[in-house]
């Protein structure tokens, strides 16, 4: 039997870095000193330690950056699999963005982040399998699907411990602009799938995030 060594995460170069997060990278660098970690999610991920229930902005995509939720059927899924996971109280959901081939987040942690994300990507790829199994090949095809063998999600995914009010402000503002920059809405309460629509639920501000009255 192969060993599995969970200690060693490699470094994100090249492809992996433009399917993981580079254009937040490169809307943000100089602002934000951003570290490059990844981890793979598997059944049983690497646990990175106690740091408290901390707040994360995270980015992930599918397979080879496939244009999945581009189909109002996948995008709807992805949201209802988010909201329910985050009404089971599985982490705090701060804000988000469902992207037609990546999603972003900012999200607390209440167990750990692998598990957190395991349950997302999970959640969905169950129950998107599902609809993929359906006998009607004419429903299958409003799926936005694709012919990629299967694969939904990349394994990887990036994330940035949120440290200050100031970080979340810079997180908060890309997560709602990112339509709009990609020409998917024309101002940020347009676009269907992102916490800026109004309507939207969601969990408020870390109380050790939002900034201090010391103005007095």
């Amino acid at each position: 039997m192969a060993a599995i060594v969970v200690g060693y995460r490699p470094p994100i170069y090249g492809k992996q870095l433009e399917i993981l997060g580079g254009a937040v990278l490169e809307a943000l660098r100089g602002e934000l000193p951003f570290r490059k970690s990844a981890a793979e999610v598997f059944m049983t991920a690497p646990h990175r330690g106690n740091t408290g229930f901390s707040t994360y902005f995270i980015t992930a995509a599918t397979f080879q950056k496939h244009s999945l939720f581009q189909s109002d059927r996948m995008a709807n899924l992805f949201l209802e699999v988010l909201l329910h996971y985050r009404t089971q109280q599985k982490y705090l959901l701060h804000e988000f963005v469902i992207m037609p081939d990546h999603f972003h987040l900012l999200l607390t942690r209440t167990l750990t982040l692998e598990r957190a994300l395991q349950l997302i990507k999970g959640g969905f790829s169950f129950r998107a399998k599902k609809w993929v199994a359906h006998p009607n090949v004419a429903v299958i095809a409003t799926l936005g699907w694709g012919s990629f063998g299967g694969e939904i999600w990349e394994k990887s995914f990036y994330d940035r411990r949120v440290r200050d009010w100031q970080e979340y402000c810079a997180f908060r503002q890309y997560i709602h602009l990112n339509p709009v920059k990609k020409g998917l809405a024309g101002t940020v309460d347009q676009y269907s799938y992102s916490s800026a629509k109004p309507g939207v639920v969601l969990d408020e501000v870390p109380q050790r995030l939002k900034p201090s009255d010391s103005g007095a």
